[in-house]
């Protein structure tokens, strides 16, 4: 049976849905599993034994130039012809919903009162009920296993294998041997989803490890450069790709950061972290005996996140350092 599995983005969602495959495999070892991704977030699928061909779009390029569409279609019809039997659209949107469709007749994704863009659910010919302000990871893996026929639960994934996979880098040298190895993750999307420097510089100051500040964008790198340079205790990382992230993460004794995609890593590969939320839900995460969440005292709407609340601010260091020292010397 070959399946196509459409989520685009982002890389957090892509993570908290990945964590289906392994158990889908396990039910049938047979099952062909391709996964439509942005073509931007397709180092984060790449190694999984569980994916057969990872099939990248570029959607995104519409937004600058619409007469990109053509080419986008051109491509994902061109997928169509690995003939699917069932195609999954996990992520619930028009776009996503859209590609589905092109993509074959068999289509699968949530019902209308499960997703944000609720038109999208026209396009499936088999829809999954599940609440829209259920657990982000219960969702996911509810719409990719219950069209096949299969169960995962929330054990299940308590439980899960790290589905995470990476090669060899130079960037593992920054690691060291004689103090702990702690990943900050300090950017995301949304300035107001990100924890004050200052108080990262107190963290690390407070632990007093070896802390390996990651960046991303410009923006981030002139954040994590001053972190660096205000604390002893932390070192700027390189410009790293997805691929390094994902092994000095797996490296790493802990790794504190900002709801954003990286800081997701560290559960998909059964790494020690903390996640900090202020203006979005903290049912985006499984909290484990090794990944805990330390949230403001906002009371998020699922249904409309108010990207001016800054209360992330307000969360004490010394809350973040007690756990932190919690995981690192358990």
């Amino acid at each position: 049976m070959k399946v196509a599995i459409v989520k685009l983005s982002a890389m957090g969602d892509i993570i908290h849905a990945m964590v289906a495959l392994q158990y889908l495999k396990k039910s049938n070892p047979t099952l062909q599993i391709d996964w439509i991704v942005e073509q931007g977030f397709a180092s984060v699928l790449e190694g999984n034994p569980h994916i057969n061909n990872i099939l990248p779009v570029n959607l995104k390029a519409i937004k600058k130039d619409r007469f990109k569409i053509f080419q986008e279609i051109k491509r994902v019809k061109k997928y169509a012809q690995n003939h699917y039997d069932l195609i999954i659209d996990a992520q619930g949107l028009l776009k996503s919903a859209v590609t589905a469709k092109l993509l074959g007749k068999n289509r699968a994704g949530f019902s209308k009162g499960s997703i944000r863009e609720g038109i999208a659910s026209y396009f499936y010919s088999q829809k999954v009920e599940i609440a829209y302000d259920a657990n982000t990871i219960d969702r996911n893996a509810k719409v990719m296993s219950e069209p096949l026929g299969v169960q995962i639960t929330q054990q299940m994934i308590l439980d899960k294998e790290p589905f995470l996979f990476y090669k060899d880098t130079e960037v593992l040298s920054e690691l060291s041997r004689e103090k702990k190895n702690i990943i900050f993750v300090i950017g995301s999307t949304w300035e107001s989803r990100n924890y004050p420097k200052e108080k990262f510089v107190q963290i690390a100051d407070a632990l007093e490890q070896n802390v390996l500040v990651a960046w991303g964008s410009e923006e981030e790198r002139v954040k994590a450069e001053w972190i660096a340079s205000q604390s002893h205790f932390a070192t700027l990382l390189p410009k790293i790709n997805l691929n390094a992230l994902k092994a000095m993460i797996a490296g790493s004794d802990l790794l504190i950061g900002n709801d954003t995609g990286p800081t997701h890593m560290a559960w998909g590969l059964n790494r020690p972290s903390i996640t900090i939320f202020g203006p979005t839900p903290v049912n985006r995460v499984y909290q484990t005996s090794i990944n805990k969440i330390v949230n403001s005292s906002s009371k998020v709407n699922h249904y409309k996140l108010n990207k001016e609340d800054y209360s992330i601010a307000e969360i004490e260091v010394d809350k973040i350092v007690e756990l932190a020292k919690g995981l690192l010397y358990a």
